[in-house]
């Protein structure tokens, strides 16, 4: 395959995402951080990396992990990012948001949690731990205290019948709003998996008709919460679910994916290393970044970042988590123009 033009460099990052920790307090079917990370971001690489913010006029950094709460110093580097007057968003588990709530609500912009279940057995099945209930009183804490809170759904074979329910569950915690996506089974490096997740985690061809009725359903009698935002998914997000689901069973083509996000956006790992988003790797491995703008400019990523865009990258064909951002600030509640949205 020839080489493509290699794209420029980028002068601006206005979405970072930084992974606080590998390791992680939940026991998820669909991640291995519990099993195998180790690894926390210091302090002092984060204070390197403020320059380097500052000069690529990073608007938000997102908090991520692995459990980003379990860094014994995760308040101390929210708060640097908060002296640089950049936003800081954290995509949490839940399990520890009621202990830390108060100084959550001092740090973070946003916060979204994991909810994967409605019920405590649906939890347990998919995130290994009986927690439902505390998770639960950890977005409600944070709704009370007035801190904006979101709620993520990853739709899979244990959980897709309870489409409907987490809508309003959303609401009755507190929640501003509520996202869904479609388990990953085609990526044997995201999530710190050693292998591709089993196909048995996704849906069968009788359940991705079920699926379809759910979500046309939510469709007709949800038009408000699209239409505001507290269904960050529009319609034709939500079909796409169905389609790439259907595709997995064999019954027709992959949706076709839109994504620029290693276009305004990167990923920073616990060892310090790029990567253009969280399915693909960057050129460097898990070699450290010294400089985030030399990183950016290095022409292997400015190479990766092309494939990227000319879909030459066959991750990108079965992407559960594409992004497209059209400009504007980057963070904003409940997800109207502006912010990122899953396309």
């Amino acid at each position: 395959m020839p080489l493509l033009e290699t794209s420029a460099a980028l002068t601006q990052l206005p979405l970072v995402t930084l992974y606080l920790s590998e390791r992680c307090n939940s026991r998820c079917v669909t991640c291995d951080y519990w099993r195998f990370g180790k690894q926390d971001v210091t302090v002092e690489a984060v204070r390197g990396l403020l320059p380097a913010l500052r000069q690529l006029q990073t608007e938000v950094v997102l908090l991520s992990g692995g459990e980003p709460l379990l860094h014994p110093q995760w308040a101390e580097i929210a708060a640097l990012l908060r002296g640089q007057h950049i936003g800081r968003w954290l995509l949490s588990s839940g399990l520890s948001l009621a202990k830390h709530a108060r100084r959550v609500s001092e740090l973070i912009d946003i916060v979204t949690v994991s909810l994967d279940g409605t019920n405590a057995a649906t939890y347990e099945r998919i995130r290994g731990l009986d927690a439902f209930d505390k998770v639960c009183e950890g977005i409600t804490a944070l709704a009370d205290i007035g801190v904006a809170v979101t709620v993520r759904v990853t739709l899979q074979r244990a959980n897709f019948e309870e489409l409907p329910r987490f809508v309003s569950l959303a609401r009755e915690l507190g929640a501003r709003q509520v996202s869904f996506l479609a388990v990953d089974v085609g990526n044997p490096h995201a999530f710190a998996r050693r292998d591709a997740l089993p196909l048995a985690t996704a849906l069968g061809p009788g359940q991705v008709g079920q699926l379809s009725e759910q979500v046309e359903q939510l469709i007709a009698s949800c038009a408000e919460d699209f239409a505001s935002g507290f269904i960050a998914e529009s319609p034709r997000r939500l079909r796409h679910i169905v389609a790439y689901f259907r595709a997995l069973c064999g019954g027709g083509a992959f949706p076709p994916v839109r994504c620029n996000a290693p276009e305004f956006s990167g990923v920073i790992d616990a060892h310090g290393a790029l990567h253009p988003c969280f399915f693909i790797k960057g050129p460097g491995g898990r070699s450290a970044v010294p400089d985030l703008r030399a990183a950016l400019e290095d022409r292997q990523y400015r190479q990766l970042r092309s494939e990227i865009r000319a879909g030459a990258r066959p991750e990108c064909a079965t992407c559960v988590c594409s992004m497209w951002h059209e400009g504007g600030p980057v963070l904003a509640v409940p997800g109207r123009p502006g912010r990122p949205q899953h396309a």
